[in-house]
């Protein structure tokens, strides 16, 4: 069944590209017009959808942490430092991800780039 993406605000406009002509399903947060939502709010939107939020914002790392400590769910949030990785290994990373993940391998889990 592959995985449903959706991208946070900051995200690289270059991946959801690469990644969408990779044939991966991706929904910006802008394009569903959720893009001014704060962070509780775009994690209960992509669940809403179905789909894992990936953010290089750490203040929605914190959120989706402090949502596994309160057994809130949460349709999975992938995470990667702006640092950490380039787009080239983000959008490797996240199309394996979409294409090997079904939502339930994710849901109420945090997944860290690059994978090792």
């Amino acid at each position: 069944m592959g995985l449903g993406l959706m991208m946070d605000v900051h995200v690289r406009r270059e991946i959801t590209v690469a990644l969408r002509l990779r044939g991966v399903e991706v929904l910006t947060a802008q394009d569903d017009g959720s893009g001014r939502l704060r962070d509780p709010a775009l994690l209960d939107r992509a669940r809403e959808l179905g789909r894992a939020l990936f953010s290089q914002d750490s203040d929605l790392l914190a959120e989706a942490t402090a949502r596994q400590r309160a057994g809130t769910h949460f349709a999975g949030l992938i995470y990667a430092p702006q640092l950490a990785i380039t787009v080239g290994q983000a959008v490797r990373d996240l199309e394996l991800i979409a294409k090997v993940y079904d939502p339930a391998d994710i849901a109420d889990r945090v997944e860290f780039l690059p994978l090792r």
